[in-house]
C-alpha cells in the first residue's frame, strides 16, 4: 500500500480557511478535495475519474457478471451525458447531470472475480494499485463480496457491491468502506415466510440443499429460522459445494427423507442444475406425508429462470427486483437497457446500475471524491425514483432496505423474458431487523 501523506486535520483546514475567507470578504464556496486537507489513493489529478468493474466473467455466476458489466457501461454512459439518461431522470433527490463526477469524465476498469475469493481480491487490488481505480464495484457472490469489502477497507477504497445476499455482507463482516444495495438472506426468509404459510400450510417438512460458502449458510439459516417459526421442521440440511454441476448424489437421499419440500439455496448455474435435476428425479410430481411436493428457491432471477426454462414454472422464490415492475425507474432503467442490448435487464443488472449511480451522486454531494466525505454522504441517505420504492442507507451497518418481491415462476409466460410474475411486494417494514443482531463493526473512515 502506497503511503499517505500527513497533513493537518481537516477541522484545522477547514478552521483556516474559513478564517480566510472571512478576512478577504469573500462568501464561502463549495469545498474540493483539496480542502480538505488530505491526500488520499488515486484522487483523480486530469480531467477524468477511473472505476473499478470487478464481475464474475468466469464461473458459476457468470451469467450475473455479464449483465452487470452492461448495466456498468449503460451507467457510464449515463453519467458522461450519453444516451437517454435513463435514472438520472428519475433519481430523486439528484445532484448528477451528466457531465461525469464532478466535472470530470467517467472511465472504467474490469477484472474477472472468477467466483473465486483470492480471484476478486488480486483482481480489485491490480485495478486499485495499477489501473488508478477510486472505487470498486460488482460481484454476484457474498464470498467475494466479504473478500473484496475487506481489501478495499484496508486499501482506503470505496467498495459499492454489488450482488451479494449473505447477512455477513452487511453484518459480521461489514467495512465502513462497502455498501450494499441488493437485499439480503434475513430479507429474503421475512418476505417468503408468510407466502409459504398461506400456499403450503404449517405443517411441512423441509429438506436444504445449501451452497457451502457464506451466502448459502446465511440463506439457509434465514429459511430455516423463517419456515420454523410458521410450525415447519426441517428434516435434513446438507452442504453443496459451488460449481458442482451434478446434484444428483444430493437430491437422490431426498427421496427417501421424509420431507415435502425441498429447499434449494443455491444460486446461479448452481440452481438451474439442481432445480433441472431435482425435476428430473421427479420431485416436482411427488407426494409425500398426504402433501404435493413443493420445490423453493429462496433467491431467484429471471437469468436463473432462463436458464432452468420449463422447470422454474410455479417456484416460488425472493428477488430484489424485476424488470416487470411499473414505477417510472425501474421502466426508464428497462428502456435504456433495452434498447442498448436488445432484452430486459436482470436483477444483477440493476442493483450494479443503481450502485453506480449512487456513488457518482454522493461525491457530488460531498462535493469531494476523498472517501471519507463521500461515505458519509452515503451513510443514512435516503433515496427514491430507482425501484422498488422508497430506500434508505442505513448508516448503521450500509445495508440498504426498500421493498422486496415475491415472485413465482411463470406458469404461462408471453415471451422468453415474461419468466418471474411478481406475487407479492413485501413493504420494507415487514424486513426490517436491528442491526446489531447479526453484529460486527464498521471500522474507521481513517485508514493508514
Amino acid at each position: 500500500m502506497s503511503e499517505r501523506k500527513d497533513g493537518p486535520s481537516r477541522r484545522k483546514v477547514l478552521k483556516g480557511a474559513a478564517a480566510g475567507l472571512v478576512t478577504a470578504g469573500v462568501a464561502p464556496t463549495i469545498l474540493t478535495s483539496t480542502a480538505f486537507g488530505q491526500s488520499y489513493r488515486n484522487e483523480p489529478t486530469g480531467d477524468t475519474v477511473t472505476l473499478g468493474f470487478n464481475v464474475p466473467q468466469t464461473g458459476a455466476y457468470a451469467d450475473e457478471g455479464a449483465d452487470e458489466l452492461r448495466a456498468y457501461e449503460l451507467a457510464v454512459e449515463h453519467l458522461n451525458g450519453e444516451g437517454d439518461g435513463g435514472m438520472l431522470n428519475t433519481m430523486q433527490p439528484s445532484s448528477l447531470n451528466g457531465t461525469g463526477i464532478l466535472g470530470k469524465k467517467v472511465a472504467y476498469v474490469t477484472g474477472d472475480t472468477q467466483t473465486k475469493s483470492d480471484a476478486a481480491r488480486a483482481s480489485a487490488k491490480r485495478m486499485i494499485e495499477k489501473d488508478g481505480a477510486l472505487m470498486i464495484t460488482g460481484g454476484s457472490s457474498s464470498g467475494v463480496a466479504v473478500a473484496v469489502q475487506g481489501l478495499c477497507q484496508e486499501m482506503g477504497t470505496i467498495f459499492m457491491a454489488g450482488l451479494t445476499h449473505s447477512n455477513d455482507t452487511t453484518g459480521k463482516d461489514k467495512r465502513r468502506y462497502g455498501f450494499r444495495h441488493f437485499f439480503n438472506a434475513y430479507m429474503s426468509g421475512a418476505a417468503l415466510g408468510p407466502v409459504l404459510a398461506a400456499e403450503y400450510g404449517t405443517d411441512r417438512r423441509a429438506y436444504h440443499l445449501t451452497a457451502d460458502y457464506t451466502w448459502g449458510w446465511t440463506q439457509e439459516e434465514s429459511m430455516r429460522n423463517a419456515t420454523e417459526a410458521l410450525g415447519w421442521e426441517t428434516a435434513e440440511a446438507v452442504k453443496t459445494p459451488v460449481g458442482a454441476g451434478d446434484f444428483s448424489q444430493y437430491i437422490t437421499p431426498v427421496l427417501n427423507s421424509g420431507a415435502d419440500v425441498l429447499i434449494l439455496n443455491h444460486y446461479g448455474r448452481d440452481m438451474v442444475n439442481s432445480l433441472t435435476q431435482a425435476i428430473q428425479f421427479g420431485l416436482k410430481d411427488r407426494q409425500s406425508n398426504g402433501k404435493d411436493f413443493q420445490i423453493v428457491v429462496p433467491l431467484f432471477s429471471r437469468l436463473m429462470a432462463q436458464g432452468a426454462g420449463e422447470n422454474i414454472k410455479g417456484i416460488l422464490g425472493s428477488a430484489n427486483w424485476n424488470w416487470s415492475l411499473q414505477d417510472a425507474g425501474s421502466q426508464a432503467f428497462v428502456k435504456s437497457f433495452g434498447a442498448k442490448y436488445g432484452f430486459p435487464p436482470s436483477m444483477a443488472a440493476h442493483t450494479c446500475y443503481v450502485q453506480a449511480l449512487l456513488y457518482a451522486d454522493a461525491c457530488e454531494r460531498a462535493g469531494t471524491f476523498y472517501p471519507v466525505e463521500v461515505i458519509k454522504a452515503l451513510e443514512g441517505h435516503k433515496f427514491d425514483g430507482m425501484g422498488n420504492g422508497a430506500t434508505e442507507y442505513r448508516a448503521e451497518d450500509h445495508q440498504c432496505f426498500k421493498d422486496v418481491l415475491v415472485v413465482r415462476g411463470n406458469e404461462n409466460p408471453t415471451s422468453q423474458f415474461d419468466l418471474l410474475n411478481v406475487v407479492q411486494q413485501v413493504p420494507r417494514a415487514q424486513v426490517e431487523y436491528d442491526a446489531s443482531i447479526f453484529g460486527g463493526e464498521l471500522g474507521p473512515y481513517e485508514v493508514s
